[in-house]
């Protein structure tokens, strides 16, 4: 899929580069045929992989998502440990962060993003149970480092998270036998709080850890089976946490009007990839 992006990313590089050769040069001409134009339009676009945005006053956006996934979870039924196996994803983690830099060492954010949590356990050695929720959350964190030129800095928070699918998968000896989704279930709570931690390198790569304190099943969930009201997850136990490496595209960072009689100019930030925090 990301090869099929390569030949977008390629015209948009080509109709950039084509509108500011355009703009320069109808400027330059309109400077030598009449020196008293007063309006000037300006705009600046590049594609940086690897850069922190810089330091700006203000608030500015980054768009990226967690990227590559890997969840464990401490799993329990009837008090007994659950074996699971570690679960790892990459489609579909994307978000939208705000961000507020206060100096060149700290900085805040906060925003939304779309995850891809769950689990993968083998309640006996025939049957094993793929569960997961695609979630919407919103986080509150500080970064402390270098938040500036980006090229080392700590970060850390809380996020809330809202479930609004659910999704399972039963293998019965190794063969799909049964799956299903859910909108809004009442399998899972439909709010998870959660814990992160994490830090960003030069030239953009970083790692965080989430951990979720509250149980991923809700308890208090339950369902008919030939008349009987049954409550599949009363027993079950489950504390997610995950490692992401994550990225970020900075689109337009700022947009900056300045007006001064007629002159007007606006800028555009740079689109970069970076760890997403």
């Amino acid at each position: 899929m990301k090869c099929k992006l390569y030949p977008v990313f390629l015209l948009l590089l080509v109709a950039c580069n084509v509108v500011l050769a355009q703009e320069n040069k109808d400027s330059a001409k309109a400077a030598v045929s009449d020196t008293t134009t007063d309006t000037h339009f300006k705009t600046s676009f590049s594609l940086i992989f690897g850069k922190y945005p810089k330091h700006r006053e203000g608030i500015y956006v980054t768009h990226g998502g967690e990227g590559p996934l890997l969840s464990f979870a401490a799993m329990k039924e009837n008090g007994e440990h659950m074996r699971n196996i570690p679960r790892f994803t990459i489609f579909f983690n994307v978000g939208t962060n705000f961000n507020k830099d206060v100096s060149k060492n700290l900085g805040f954010f906060t925003g939304f993003n779309i995850k891809n949590i769950g689990l993968i356990s083998k309640p006996n050695d025939s049957l094993k149970l793929k569960q997961r929720v695609y979630t919407l959350g919103v986080p509150l964190g500080i970064k402390i480092g270098d938040v500036t030129g980006g090229s080392f800095f700590f970060f850390a928070g809380g996020e809330i998270d809202l479930a609004f699918n659910y999704k399972e998968k039963q293998f019965l000896n190794g063969s799909k036998v049964h799956k299903f989704n859910e909108w809004f279930s009442d399998r899972t709570p439909l709010l998870m709080p959660s814990l992160f931690a994490g830090f960003r390198i030069n030239p953009g790569f970083g790692l965080k850890v989430q951990y979720y304190p509250q149980n991923f099943f809700n308890q208090d969930f339950k369902t008919t089976d030939k008349g009987n009201t049954i409550y599949p997850n009363k027993n079950l136990q489950a504390n997610l946490v995950f490692v992401s490496l994550g990225y970020n595209f900075s689109g337009i960072n700022y947009f900056k009007v300045k007006k001064k009689r007629h002159y007007m100019k606006m800028k555009s930030g740079k689109a970069e990839i970076e760890v997403n925090y």
